[in-house]
């Protein structure tokens, strides 16, 4: 103890300052955040300094290297979307953040995500469903889903069409993804009838829920 006060003393008397390195403390909560396969990484900010910045890594589940997100690096927001990264569904990922002072220059530990998976994570939205009445009486429905979604699994999802009758009795019906319409046929006269939409995706075992419900009222 003596000796080190003696060299800090040595070390005052020939005017060098000696200053203890600030370690900044790691962005907390990092995850992902996944809907229709856009993937992103949110994280809480360690403090409420303005000045900090992130940068931000991604590395595949069993693979040493960790990679720069281009766009990622030396950032002042709080998120970062990684959906290009992160674009096969059958794999698993790892994202992770670091925070920099402007000011100080000194930099926090790797703030680690929790382990991610697009086929399983991700959650998908309900479909908007557009309904038209025509004189037979039939019902026209057309099916507008994420385009995302669409664009990335057009070939392995479908709609599920359920109509309630004005007897409260309800009816499914599966319609192929993109098709152009689905026709409801036989339905009464000046009668009302509601119907929802949903995406179901039958290889990764999920869906979405249901859309909002519409009523229309037969000629």
């Amino acid at each position: 103890m003596t000796s080190l006060l003696l060299g800090a003393a040595l070390l005052g008397n020939l005017g060098i300052s000696v200053t203890a390195q600030v370690i900044l403390p790691r962005p907390s909560q990092v995850r992902f955040d996944s809907v229709d396969y856009k993937n992103i990484l949110n994280w809480t900010p360690p403090t409420t300094n303005s000045s900090l910045q992130y940068n931000v890594q991604w590395k595949i589940y069993g693979e040493p290297e960790w990679i720069d997100v281009p766009g990622c690096q030396k950032i002042r927001k709080h998120h970062c979307d990684l959906s290009d990264m992160t674009s096969e569904p059958r794999e698993w990922y790892y994202a992770r953040v670091g925070a920099v002072s402007v000011a100080t220059s000194s930099k926090s530990a790797w703030a680690l995500s929790p382990r991610f998976s697009p086929r399983w994570d991700t959650k998908i939205s309900p479909p908007v469903l557009r309904l038209n009445v025509t004189e037979q009486p039939a019902i026209v429905v057309r099916v507008k889903p994420p385009r995302d979604l669409v664009r990335k699994l057009h070939s392995n999802l479908y709609y599920k069409i359920y109509l309630t009758h004005p007897s409260g009795e309800e009816e499914v019906f599966d319609m192929k993804c993109c098709s152009h319409k689905l026709t409801l046929k036989d339905l009464n006269h000046r009668e009302e009838y509601c119907l929802q939409a949903q995406i179901v995706l039958p290889l990764q075992g999920k869906h979405s829920a249901r859309s909002s419900l519409k009523c229309v009222t037969t000629l």
